[in-house]
């Protein structure tokens, strides 16, 4: 049964068809706090479970999960054509994964950068709260 939010009108996606999108997909956006700005950048990940992961250098990304703050993460797809859509946004908080064990399961999912620059400090996002939203088309509408 679908869920619908009356004060919007848009679907909610459910927390486990949420987790599915999020582990179906491979690149998504990450969002930290840098010198008191939200600031949002394009990755390519993996799931741990529920914990999304992924790979970065030096720079703000690793710099907002070593202080372990909060991070937002959102994946999506669209179809202008279809004016259809759905969201999933993730709310938690980074860390950086140092252990070797733990390094060693996470190499173990396969995840490669995309970027030709050498990413070797692995993030491990622990969701707090996992929301999803879906737009579906108005018949007639346009």
């Amino acid at each position: 049964m679908r869920l619908i939010d009356g004060r919007t009108g848009i679907e909610v996606i459910e927390r486990e068809q949420c987790l599915d999108l999020l582990r179906a997909g491979d690149v998504g956006r990450v969002a930290v706090v840098d010198s008191g700005h939200p600031v949002i950048f394009p990755v390519n990940y993996a799931m741990d479970g529920e914990t999304i992961v992924f790979l970065t250098a030096e720079g703000t990304k690793l710099d907002a999960s070593l202080r372990g703050g909060p991070v937002s993460f959102e994946i999506d797809e669209t179809d202008r054509g279809a004016r259809t859509g759905w969201s999933v946004i993730v709310t938690g908080w980074a860390r950086v994964v140092t252990a070797p064990d733990h390094v060693a399961r996470l190499q173990g999912l396969g995840l490669q950068p995309w970027s030709e620059h050498r990413k070797d400090n692995w993030v491990a996002i622990q969701p707090e709260r996992i929301t999803g939203r879906r737009v579906v088309a108005v018949e007639g509408a346009g």
